[in-house]
């Protein structure tokens, strides 16, 4: 007898729960626990709250692999506007990236991390349109920093410059909105310069050095002779 009110309590309890779920307001706005499989499966896709159409809370997103749900994102969302705290998942649960978006539009700082490592890869900097603005800093598994650019709305721009694992500098360029376009050089293993010259609008121009154990052994002169001359 226990055991068939046990079984009536819990077939009760189930049944209350999934008519909670999925649920509408008056105005019917998507309201309270919403759970969502994919389609014609019983697998889940996403999960999570909302409060008259606004999601609130912590959703996860779900791939489909082989039949199961395997967590490929979480947001976590707040009840002032569309920003959201996100993570993105390898199956493994292991986490790839972290940072912050406004709907669908990646915004403020980004972390990804190394494949087979919780250190970091790359920390990115957006600004509200999406574009890439501000320092991105590439790192090898060390943790030391591989790389340094300077983006402002999405274009390089300023002083690049790229790293050895041991923290020598091998190489450094100047952009201007996307292009080459000022003084670069180019170091050997040990830090010695060995090559300097001017880009204008990702071109070599000038006199470019060339060096030997830090001696110049090479000169190279790539300015463009115009394609009309002015009549004497």
């Amino acid at each position: 007898m226990r055991i068939k009110i046990a079984f009536i309590l819990f077939f009760i309890v189930n049944m209350i729960s999934s008519q909670s779920v999925n649920l509408v307001d008056a105005n019917g706005e998507r309201h309270g626990v919403w759970k969502k499989n994919f389609d014609k499966t019983k697998v889940l896709r996403y999960e999570g709250e909302f409060s008259h159409g606004k999601e609130i809370g912590l959703f996860k997103f779900y791939k489909n692999i082989s039949g199961k749900s395997v967590l490929t994102a979480t947001r976590q969302f707040n009840e002032a506007n569309n920003i959201a705290q996100v993570k993105f998942y390898t199956s493994t649960g292991k986490v790839v990236s972290e940072g912050e978006m406004n709907g669908k539009t990646y915004i403020n700082l980004w972390k990804y991390y190394q494949k087979n490592s919780d250190k970091l890869l790359t920390i990115e900097n957006y600004n509200g349109d999406g574009d890439l603005d501000g320092e991105r800093l590439i790192f090898y598994l060390n943790g030391q920093v591989s790389h340094k650019e300077i983006y402002i709305d999405g274009k390089l721009n300023g002083l690049s410059t790229w790293y050895a694992e041991n923290g020598i500098l091998i190489k450094e360029f100047t952009y201007l909105n996307d292009e080459l376009h000022g003084y670069s050089k180019y170091y050997d293993g040990k830090g010695n310069l060995i090559v300097e010259g001017n880009y204008k609008r990702g071109k070599k121009e000038k006199i470019w050095k060339y060096y030997e154990k830090g001696k110049l052994v090479e000169e190279k002169n790539f300015t463009r002779e115009p394609k009309f001359k002015k009549k004497p």
